[in-house]
């Protein structure tokens, strides 16, 4: 079987790592399916085998690419047809798997090369112009609504990531048996190709200096204002009077924000007891999240389940989430401490956390990774995906 993936994003990029296409392309390659992945120019090229990566040209003088809609993506997306019709004039592919924004086309190229459509849908792209502000036209978004309900119904397998997404699916195709949901669950180490960036023989990262004697509470993701850290950090002011051996870390976030955030925190008097690391790789993030007492996510608003949420359940460390849509889909008070959107709330939720009682919690969070979400119910999911297309 041999299948064309492709992912309109930079391909593996500091601000776009699309773990969620290397995942899925990884197991997908080992049941035999011989794979080209079609991507942008930027980014660093993986090692999986099986897979042969395609690039389109780089563009680097018009920047890179940030996350959401935008311009530029429309104008490399255009590339990315072209090389698409290329690909399928010179190779018969079993199926082609669109993520994202390349179903649009490929809807309409799938009459004329007789191909088998995959829709890897991560969100409701006529929801992404308005969340994301690109437009306000009725016109245009009703256009994405009304083209995207095309692409549901002509595609012959469609996946999506979390709960929410899958009802909005259900409500919008007669043929659910073609719908899947697989969770972006699994998290194993990135291979990148070049031999002197692979796990194995880049150095593994220096934790900042942490005190060895206090409770090391940690969040680690973005600092974009929906993940809660204004929050966070309110929280902890309540907290660290009640238990002065907690230390707060958090590691993510470009610069401008660590600063912001840094200023909120002396503002608060919590400069002494708090780690601001800015952006960091992979590798850093589990290395701070493996160090900690308690894990930490404050966001406050969404709906898409974070990819963290699944490596979270999975370590054995108590864990402290909002309570919100975003969260609930997967996590229940049986698998974490959930709390109200709210710094007392919070701050209550965080002292639980450091309580003996926890862990007990910690280890219904891990089986229940174990029976939904491990690599081997992952698996599972892809080979009925691969099952539905033969």
């Amino acid at each position: 079987m041999k299948a064309l993936v492709i992912a309109p994003q930079p391909f593996f990029s500091p601000r776009g790592t699309p773990f969620s296409v290397y995942y899925r392309t990884m197991i997908t390659a080992q049941f035999d399916v011989q794979i080209d992945l079609l991507t942008y120019g930027e980014g660093q090229d993986v090692d999986i085998p099986g897979v042969r990566i395609i690039r389109i040209p780089r563009f680097a003088r018009l920047g890179k690419v940030s996350i959401g809609p935008s311009y530029l993506k429309l104008f490399l997306d255009f590339f990315v047809i072209l090389w698409t019709v290329g690909l399928l004039l010179r190779n018969r592919y079993n199926f082609v798997h669109a993520h994202e924004e390349a179903v649009f086309f490929c809807r309409f190229l799938k009459p004329l090369f007789g191909f088998k459509l995959v829709y890897d849908m991560h969100s409701s792209l006529p929801q992404q112009l308005t969340n994301f502000k690109f437009t306000s036209s009725k016109l245009l978004i009703n256009t994405f609504r009304k083209l995207e309900d095309s692409c549901l119904r002509a595609a012959d397998a469609v996946i999506t990531i979390c709960p929410d997404l899958a009802n909005y699916v259900d409500k919008h195709i007669s043929s659910r048996e073609k719908h899947l949901l697989i969770e972006n669950s699994i998290f194993e180490p990135v291979k990148l190709a070049a031999a002197s960036n692979s796990p194995s023989r880049r150095p593994q990262e220096p934790l900042p200096s942490l005190p060895s004697d206090k409770k090391l509470l940690v969040y680690a993701g973005t600092l974009e204002p929906y993940q809660g850290i204004d929050l966070l950090l309110e929280a902890f002011q309540k907290v660290l009077p009640k238990d002065e051996q907690t230390f707060l870390l958090i590691a993510g976030g470009n610069e401008k924000q660590v600063l912001e955030y840094r200023v909120r925190a002396e503002q608060l008097g919590l400069s002494e007891h708090c780690l601001f690391t800015g952006r960091v790789s992979q590798a850093a993030a589990k290395q701070y999240s493996a160090a900690a007492t308690v894990l930490l996510s404050p966001r406050s608003s969404g709906t898409n389940t974070p990819l963290k949420i699944y490596e979270q359940l999975a370590s054995g460390i108590p864990l402290v989430a909002t309570r919100i849509y975003s969260h609930t889909q997967v996590l229940t008070d049986d698998v974490a401490i959930l709390v109200n959107p709210d710094p007392s709330s919070m701050a209550d939720g965080m002292l639980k956390a450091l309580s003996p009682l926890a862990q007990k919690i910690a280890v219904k969070a891990q089986k229940l990774y174990q029976e939904k979400y491990s690599r081997v119910a992952y698996e599972t999911k892809m080979r009925n995906l691969l099952d539905l297309l033969s």
